[in-house]
């Protein structure tokens, strides 16, 4: 990890402006060009009104992403987590396909932005072909994983906080959780950045200053508000880990989820009322019980696969088919709320990015 570290905090400002545009650069051909499951014909909304009977999604090239998934042979909590991703992603190209109907993204700029949201999450679930890109995750805290957060600077926090007795066990995973989720902004910073780079690339040829003129000052303040913020965030996480490593939990701390923790620093520096900022405190504590929720039936579901795999070897028929038949429940309803865990935090940032670059 420590050279994705520094990729963070040493990228020369001229190549993070080159990526912050690129997005909206891209050309069209990676969601319907490539003819087959890929083709336009394939993936109209009016060919996947309605998901056929046995397939996960309504759009043939999510379906084709998601049955790749599972001969990756990825966790059950990962594979669920995939499936909600997919699912917003098909949500938001539909949505996009009609708004291209009515002549709505005339300056292809939305449809670039859903290139770049599919190029990362195949980057970061391994679909892109690069095993680099992969990433361990895992809400569970064992001795198998729990020094592998890939950051010398994150380890040693760690450490210091495990053995420093401050901790209860309860307040150890709660930390742990909130490491890993340090683990990841990095991560996905660093995917986004690898992604950019491999578009650049692709395209660079087919780039002339005439493509630049349809791009909006705007959109591009956008873009660049959005990579200020997940660097600020970033920042700010890594301080928040040092504090809390050293002092512990402060028995008046709002909010508890590293998620939500990230949303209520960025909502008191918006440009927000106050009555507007109470309203999204009081939006972010019930955020905050749908990710429990959610995180409770993820670790369900890796109690469950466990068994069934034990299950399964014994090969007792009767008790398998039982297991199964909860796995199978545990599935369906860890999908549900990771899908309404990924919508609402996806509207909630949106809100607080427009309330923040509204004061520039």
């Amino acid at each position: 990890m420590a050279p994705r570290r520094n990729r963070v905090s040493t990228l020369p400002r001229l190549q993070l402006w080159v990526l912050l545009f690129l997005p909206l650069l891209l050309v069209p051909q990676p969601i319907a060009g490539h003819g087959g499951k890929y083709s336009r014909e394939k993936n109209e909304p009016e060919m996947v009104a309605k998901r056929e009977p046995g397939e996960e999604f309504r759009m043939e090239k999510m379906n084709q992403l998601w049955q790749k998934a599972q001969r990756l042979h990825l966790s059950p909590v990962k594979l669920a987590e995939l499936h909600s991703d997919l699912k917003i992603q098909e949500r938001d190209e539909l949505n996009w396909k009609k708004l291209k109907v009515e002549g709505l993204d005339k300056d292809g700029e939305k449809e670039a932005r859903l290139i770049h949201n599919l190029n990362v999450i195949l980057a970061r679930y391994g679909l892109d072909g690069r095993k680099d890109t992969q990433m361990v995750h895992s809400n569970a805290l064992n001795e198998d994983i729990q020094d592998e957060l890939g950051d010398p600077r994150l380890e040693k926090l760690w450490h210091k906080a495990k053995t420093s007795g401050k901790f209860s066990s309860e307040e150890l995973d709660k930390l742990w959780r909130e490491f890993l989720h340090h683990k990841e902004k990095i991560h996905e910073y660093n995917v986004l950045l690898d992604t950019l780079s491999r578009a650049e690339e692709g395209y660079e040829n087919l780039l002339n200053p005439s493509d630049m003129s349809h791009i909006k000052s705007e959109a591009l303040s956008s873009k660049h508000g959005e990579l200020k913020d997940r660097l600020r965030s970033i920042n700010q996480g890594l301080d928040r880990l040092r504090k809390v490593s050293h002092q512990g939990y402060s028995p008046t701390t709002e909010f508890e989820e590293p998620r939500v923790i990230d949303l209520w620093d960025l909502a008191q520096t918006a440009n927000f009322t106050e009555k507007e900022l109470e309203s999204f405190r009081e939006e972010l504590k019930h955020f905050e019980a749908k990710i429990e929720k959610h995180n409770h039936y993820q670790k369900q579901l890796e109690i469950s696969h466990q068994k069934l795999k034990h299950v399964e070897s014994i090969g007792d028929p009767e008790h398998i088919s039982r297991n199964k038949e909860k796995y199978v429940l545990l599935e369906e309803k860890t999908k549900e709320l990771g899908y309404k865990v990924k919508k609402h935090l996806q509207d909630l940032s949106s809100r607080v990015s427009r309330a923040r670059h509204n004061e520039l």
